[in-house]
């Protein structure tokens, strides 16, 4: 992993909602092949940086840099290559992985069929599987199954897939393993590992502390809105961790 340039880069960045200060003075660089962890209480000010880093809502000052360039808006950060995967997946149940992977970048059939609009579902579930395997997804083995029929951490990871596919530069994700079993907490997680592995950048919002050590390179904890700590996650554990997010080791201090 080089730390060269930041892939992913805040400067600076505040928020604020009428009298509410949501975040203020957030500075943050993420690198390829980095799994970055946001932590912090309810309320700490997680959810609104995210949906700041992939331009879903625009800061009061400050501003997300992906490569060096400013992004301007959700559409911007997309083009940029940054992949969103929030908590709900938002994946339509009733379709395939596939029809999922490029719901609203279908590809048409050539020709008079195509202008008549009807869809080239064969070209649409090769490039899915192709890109499945080239993430080294193995859990996900046709692309033609409904996500109906999916498991939790399955439809998790086919939301992971779809994101992927338009998104080179950074993924982003809330809360992914919310909800799920061991087996499926462990399928995302490798599934989390094995995207960074192929150059990445990964910053997630997670409650589940021991899976976020399990994978994490590095924890930035939020507190009212400001970086209170920013440390590698290797030595660290779920009551240090805690302690940090709530802030107790800064209550002794002031003692």
């Amino acid at each position: 992993m080089s730390h060269a340039d930041p892939v992913l880069e805040i400067r600076n960045v505040a928020k604020q909602y009428g009298q509410i200060t949501a975040l203020t003075g957030v500075n943050i660089q993420m690198f390829a092949g980095e799994i970055v962890a946001l932590l912090g209480d309810n309320g700490a000010g997680k959810s609104t940086l995210m949906n700041i880093m992939c331009g879903a809502l625009p800061p009061s000052s400050g501003e997300v840099l992906v490569r060096g360039e400013p992004i301007t808006s959700l559409h911007h950060a997309q083009e940029m290559g940054i992949g969103m995967v929030y908590q709900d997946l938002a994946l339509a149940h009733h379709l395939t992985v596939a029809e999922n992977m490029f719901l609203g970048r279908e590809l048409r059939s050539s020709g008079l069929a195509g202008t008549l609009g009807w869809l080239d579902s064969a070209r649409m579930d090769r490039k899915a599987t192709e890109e499945i395997a080239h993430l080294g997804i193995s859990t996900l083995r046709d692309v033609r199954m409904p996500v109906r029929l999916l498991s939790g951490g399955q439809r998790q990871v086919a939301a992971i897939a779809r994101a992927l596919m338009w998104s080179k530069a950074a993924l982003l994700l809330d809360e992914p393993t919310a909800a799920l079993g061991p087996k499926q907490v462990a399928l995302v997680l490798e599934t989390i590992k094995t995207i960074a592995a192929k150059g990445m950048a990964v910053c997630l919002i997670a409650h589940d502390i021991p899976s976020v050590l399990a994978i994490a390179d590095r924890l930035i904890i939020l507190r009212r809105g400001r970086i209170v700590r920013t440390l590698p996650a290797a030595g660290q554990t779920v009551t240090s961790v805690v302690s940090m997010m709530v802030g107790e080791n800064d209550d002794a201090a002031a003692a």
